[in-house]
């Protein structure tokens, strides 16, 4: 046996993304006492700006905006009881096709061996029974969820640490259920183009192939506060008109694939921790 605390290490692409993603478990297993560590690859340069300026426009101070995400992850943090916060601080790339994907410095110009290098070096120092990140799409196909899949990957093989990997991912009824309460709130919304329909459906996965659901409902109001510490970003703003009882019902069960796993636990399972403990 070992004194060593259990340990979940959450690798995340920007400012935010640790509380729509795993929120939830972020907060419950801070809760049972594991300790939980935040890897949070970029600064958030590319999110919006003051009264919602994208990259671009007046306004826009990529610098400035970075300060302000990096408070409110603090923020977001002390909501969510994370043990410790890691910043790799590499430049926000933006969203695919965006000038800023070819920025020298920016995360997706960031060779692959560089940034597994420093996140292995975090990951021999923590050494987490637990590593959480995205799919090779980066769920959604963002350059910068892509780079973080592809470091932590590349980083589990650099060490010789054997954890528990899951990939996030949201279930399609979970998705066809967002999409429901997103017209009930905006019932003015155009109806997506057939190509934007078809791109939407083949968002998340089938539910018979999630293989972890993890019911965090009792810490979905966490969650939600330490979503609201990241106000400045517009997209967060329809989950907080919510309400956290509505925002509970959508959000409050969090799901994943396992694809790394020395326990031999049976799945589906509703721990990630399940065979560690």
């Amino acid at each position: 046996m070992t004194d060593r605390p259990l340990t979940l290490m959450a690798v995340h692409a920007h400012p935010d993304d640790e509380a729509t993603g795993t929120g939830g478990v972020l907060a419950r297993y801070a809760a049972e006492g594991i300790r939980t560590v935040l890897v949070t690859c970029t600064d958030g340069g590319c999110g919006d700006g003051p009264g919602g300026a994208k990259p671009g426009d007046p306004g826009h101070d990529p610098a400035a905006v970075a300060l302000i995400r990096r408070q409110e992850l603090e923020a977001s943090r002390d909501v969510l009881k994370i043990s410790d916060l890691e910043m790799l601080d590499y430049a926000d790339s933006g969203m695919m096709g965006w000038p800023s994907n070819d920025a020298p410095g920016s995360f997706w110009q960031t060779p692959v061996e560089e940034g597994a290098a420093r996140l292995a070096e975090l990951m021999r120092h923590y050494r987490p029974d637990v590593v959480v990140t995205y799919d090779e799409n980066g769920f959604y196909g963002h350059p910068d969820h892509i780079q973080a899949h592809r470091i932590t990957m590349a980083a589990l093989e650099m060490t010789a640490l054997t954890p528990k990997v899951y990939w996030t991912t949201m279930p399609r009824s979970g998705m066809r259920r967002f999409g429901e309460i997103m017209r009930e709130f905006h019932p003015d919304m155009p109806e997506p183009d057939p190509a934007e329909a078809a791109a939407m459906a083949e968002i998340g996965l089938p539910d018979d192939e999630i293989t972890t659901w993890v019911d965090t409902t009792a810490f979905s109001g966490q969650k939600f506060d330490a979503l609201a510490a990241h106000a400045s970003q517009g997209e967060n703003i329809f989950f907080l008109k919510m309400g956290k009882e509505r925002f509970g019902e959508l959000m409050g069960m969090e799901t994943f694939v396992r694809v790394k796993d020395p326990t031999g636990a049976a799945v589906p399972e509703n721990d990630l921790f399940a065979g560690l403990r």
